[in-house]
């Protein structure tokens, strides 16, 4: 797929191009379709603009993805835009290609626009990434957020990308200039530098989060009262955790300050997120050994 410059608007981090698309295209009384649980800034975002937010689960049986018969009954005469996330915070799943061509044909010729948040698509483990942007006839109707936080660790540079048509374009830049003037030119450079350099570093970055990966859910399985699937991109898991008995904010909360050990819960990132907590592999093998450790002597002593 051939994509020109004036289809590309360079901001400070992804969340601008959220911010951005939502702003433009969703208004009061509309409707914006997101995953959920989800990235915050979705649902945030839609109530700020006055829009109603519309969540469609996401099924821990489904590997984290979601019906998509329930995705055609949610779209309405009222629906502007649709939020895909791929590979998606806070789970790790993975839209896989048939289902993004099953979300394309419910949608169909609907006057709708598709966010497609593709921000962890070097990190896959399993399988490949594909964009419902590549789906003919949606590069017209898509928002291709990318950035280089993730694939190269640059998190922060702030610098991340839309990619959309080129009329859209336009007004999404203009927003760009009157609130941030502009992304930072050194950052940009970098940003280059790191587009064209040696992508060896990405496949090394990839295989050891993968490994860390391998580890901990294995590691979680262990551990009473937990069960965790095995995630197929980006770095988080989203261990299972309703058999303790806890919520999820009230266990997030418990291994913090009696086990030392950092986790969100799962309600942070939606209604549908009770019953989960989402932790980060992005840290050592060895300081993430020893959070499982101390996660299950917490366990052994409080379950």
């Amino acid at each position: 797929m051939k994509i020109s410059d004036d289809e590309i608007v360079v901001v400070p981090g992804g969340k601008p191009i959220i911010f951005f698309i939502i702003l433009a295209l969703a208004d009061v009384g509309d409707e914006v379709i997101y995953p959920n649980p989800g990235f915050p800034i979705y649902e945030s975002m839609v109530h700020y603009v006055g829009a109603r937010a519309v969540p469609i689960r996401l099924l821990e049986e489904k590997d984290f993805g979601f019906d998509v018969d329930e995705l055609a009954g949610l779209i309405t005469d009222r629906t502007r835009l649709i939020i895909l996330n791929s590979p998606h915070n806070p789970t790790g799943g993975v839209l896989p290609k048939q289902d993004i061509r099953d979300i394309a044909e419910a949608i169909g010729e609907r006057n709708i626009m598709v966010l497609s948040d593709e921000i962890y698509s070097r990190l896959i483990f399993d399988g490949e990434h594909y964009s419902i942007m590549s789906v003919p006839g949606f590069k017209e109707r898509t928002i291709l957020l990318d950035g280089f936080s993730k694939t190269y660790a640059m998190t922060g540079w702030r610098m991340g990308y839309g990619v959309m048509r080129s009329d859209l374009a336009t007004h999404i830049t203009r927003l760009m200039t009157n609130s941030n003037s502009c992304t930072a030119s050194f950052t940009q450079i970098a940003g280059i530098e790191a587009i064209r350099g040696d992508q060896s570093s990405v496949e090394r970055m990839r295989n050891e989060f993968q490994a860390r990966r391998d580890v901990f859910v294995a590691g979680l399985n262990r551990i009473k009262g937990f069960s965790c699937r095995m995630p197929k991109g980006a770095f988080y898991v989203f261990p299972n955790i309703t058999k303790t008995g806890w919520t999820s904010k009230k266990l997030a909360d418990a291994l913090l300050e009696q086990a030392g050990v950092a986790c969100l819960s799962g309600t942070a990132f939606g209604e549908f997120g009770e019953g989960y907590l989402r932790f980060s592999v992005a840290n050592s093998l060895e300081n993430l050994s020893k959070a499982l450790a101390s996660i299950e002597l917490w366990a052994h002593r409080n379950l």
